[in-house]
């Protein structure tokens, strides 16, 4: 499905200066030009606690664009996410979409408060519009990892609810890198949040700086030319974002904030509707959100949304770490810093690809790329990591209860980092995939691939599974 999103950008660039109803005009011209089904978006409300949940749908949308999205790589085999969502063609049963997701919701149930509380999100789930009606089917992993139906509706293209109005675009679609048609490639969206009007160039230079950095990392590195990455920069009344724990409460387009599930450092936003009004002004499948802050903090989740606090220190490391949550569902492989979440009941083994419960040795997920000889599990300085992390954790604690300034906060980091990097070049097994004990918050039961990752430390590199990981989801969107 053809369609020149680089001759789109040139005209709103010439068209700046001019009326949303003008921008909205050129983005109808074009999204109605070609043949290319235009992209539907389901959004619906996820409600409940730890131990039941319910779904109710708010609405169907058509989005203005076409669906940006590979015709050839409709079907998701990677077994992926706690969630998998399907649209079947209602005459036929035929499946013509799928995708693996995870969720806030799936977060939040893990969650103490979802033991006494009910909550509910908004979600949405997005594919390209039928030309009939079809039945979108939601699963959600068992507790033996089989994906089960928990809720479908149906969708008609004809109802005369479906929602294709056609509001005005936040502003400029913004062509950060483009490598050829949506159709083709892994299309990426930087959203701002935080930024006014003055500072859409800070925006920009934020964005520019922080792409530099993931595609000097490898695999992206080497697949650049798979990408296309676009930018959209809703205005903000005020500079930066929320901030519940030191009272600071803004109300930023996206709705971004920290404290998410009272953790300090997590970057979220919880208002779903509003990100997705201002992203369907732009091809995507994967989205990162900047915020305006300085302050240590991000976030990602599986096919959702990336956050990163775009000025703090650590920014680079935390995009790059956080958008392999988002992209490739990768889990995190640290278990020494505080989490909102409770431990499993039960061992089962995780979804994600970088993490194993070894329940089964012999048949570990990246057993064909350990090197024989290589013991499973794998020893390493285990104790003396987290005999170091114990004072680390209590000096962080003590930085954020006495706010102290974000820069102390930095020195802490980097003075972690030269500790861990000393550690680990010290280990026998350093180079080699194995099972290293230690993963998904906690010290046991859980084993990361290798002894060091950016999944795992502030390392400027992934391991070699996650790596596999990444390359993965790109060959799920780019024919190879």
């Amino acid at each position: 499905m053809p369609h020149d999103l680089n001759l789109l950008a040139t005209i709103m660039r010439v068209m700046r200066n001019q009326t949303f109803v003008s921008l909205w005009l050129v983005f109808s011209t074009f999204a109605f030009a070609q043949n290319a089904p235009r992209t539907m978006r389901l959004d619906y409300y996820h409600s409940g606690n730890a131990s039941q949940e319910m779904f109710s749908l708010d609405r169907v949308v058509v989005e203005p664009l076409a669906w940006p999205g590979n015709p050839r790589k409709t079907i998701d085999d990677t077994n992926l996410g706690k969630y998998l969502f399907e649209v079947r063609d209602r005459k036929t049963n035929q499946t013509l979409y799928s995708r693996g997701f995870a969720s806030i919701y799936g977060e939040w149930e893990t969650t103490g408060e979802a033991k006494s509380l009910n909550r509910t999100f908004h979600e949405s789930l997005r594919f390209p519009s039928p030309q009939a009606a079809v039945q979108v089917i939601l699963k959600k992993r068992d507790r033996l990892n089989a994906f089960r139906e928990i809720w479908s509706v149906i969708v008609d293209p004809a109802d005369m609810f479906v929602d294709n109005s056609r509001p005005a675009p936040p502003g400029e679609l913004i062509e950060f890198l483009k490598s050829g048609d949506p159709a083709d490639k892994v299309d990426f969206l930087m959203l701002c949040d935080g930024y006014t009007s003055a500072e859409r160039g800070k925006f920009e230079r934020d964005a520019r700086r922080l792409l530099d950095v993931l595609f000097a990392t490898s695999p992206f590195k080497e697949h650049k030319a798979d990408f296309n990455v676009w930018g959209l920069c809703a205005p903000a009344l005020e500079s930066g974002i929320s901030r519940p724990s030191t009272g600071v409460h803004l109300a930023s387009p996206v709705g971004a904030t920290y404290d998410a599930f009272g953790s300090e450092r997590y970057i979220l936003t919880f208002e779903n509707r509003a990100m997705r009004q201002i992203a369907q002004f732009a091809p995507y499948e994967f989205v990162e959100i900047l915020t305006n802050s300085r302050t240590y903090g991000g976030g990602g989740i599986f096919g959702l949304y990336s956050t990163v606090a775009a000025d703090s220190a650590e920014a680079p490391y935390v995009f790059v770490h956080e958008f392999g949550h988002h992209f490739a569902g990768l889990a995190d492989e640290y278990y020494t810093s505080s989490v909102a979440y409770l431990p499993a009941a039960e061992r089962v083994e995780p979804w994600e690809p970088n993490v194993t419960a070894l329940l089964d040795p012999a048949n570990l997920k990246w057993k064909d790329q350990i090197e024989p000889g290589t013991p499973i599990p794998t020893p390493w300085l285990k104790d003396e990591l987290e005999k170091h992390s114990i004072e680390y954790q209590q000096r962080r604690e003590k930085i954020r209860a006495e706010r102290r300034p974000e820069a102390e906060m930095e020195a802490l980091f980097r003075e972690n980092s030269a500790f861990e990097i000393k550690l680990f070049a010290a280990e026998k097994y350093r180079t080699k995939v194995g099972a290293f004990e230690g993963a998904m918050y906690e010290a046991k039961g859980y084993f990361r691939p290798q002894v060091d990752c950016i999944m795992f430390t502030r390392s400027p590199n992934f391991c070699d599974v996650c790596r596999r990981a990444i390359e993965r989801i790109i060959a799920l969107y780019v024919d190879g």
